[in-house]
């Protein structure tokens, strides 16, 4: 990839955690925090990705990110787009958002392919989320993932697609529809 390649997905990137910073309520930042990715097209580790440093945090009733845009920020959200990946090299893009019983259902409603899988069937010696991403791409990959977590695990929803810009908006979508409502 040349450093031309990388400034766009970089600009792309930064572009769409604008739109988040600006537009999303805090309710739908997890307590670990969010991070939004986007990977090269040839991506194959977490280096090839980028995402923003430290992630997207509340502060206050702001939301804020700690860092700026750089590839290998996130190896956890790096790694659910690198799996998908494998399954559909057009899906370049992952975030990941606070999870609620409330959020999926407006995801469904958002007319989003919504999968999702059980940590507790999780088999011994594999990564959660290198497993987990699989078993939901099995038949194409899906718009949205969540797990409702295990012991010391955060449920989370994680949405995937060809953009980070795509994802804002699907976020931004969502955000605003649960503002006045609790998640």
């Amino acid at each position: 990839m040349s450093g031309t390649e990388r400034e766009e997905i970089e600009s792309r990137l930064s572009y769409a955690v604008s739109l988040i910073q600006e537009g999303m309520h805090p309710a739908c930042i997890p307590e670990v925090g969010m991070n939004i990715v986007y990977a090269l097209p040839d991506a194959r580790e977490p280096g090839d990705v980028a995402g923003v440093m430290g992630r997207i945090v509340r502060l206050g009733s702001a939301v804020h990110p700690v860092g700026g845009i750089a590839f290998g920020a996130s190896d956890h959200i790096a790694r659910i787009v690198l799996t998908a990946m494998r399954f559909d090299p057009a899906v370049r893009s992952a975030a990941n958002i606070r999870f609620s019983e409330r959020a999926v259902e407006l995801l469904r409603d958002m007319m989003l392919e919504v999968r999702s899988f059980d940590r507790t069937a999780e088999p011994p010696g594999v990564k959660t989320m290198d497993w987990g991403v699989a078993q939901c791409c099995r038949d194409g990959v899906p718009d949205v993932i969540f797990d409702r977590g295990a012991i010391g695990k955060e449920p989370m929803i994680r949405l995937l697609g060809d953009d980070p810009v795509t994802l804002a908006h699907n976020i931004l979508m969502l955000s605003g529809r649960i503002k006045d409502t609790k998640l």
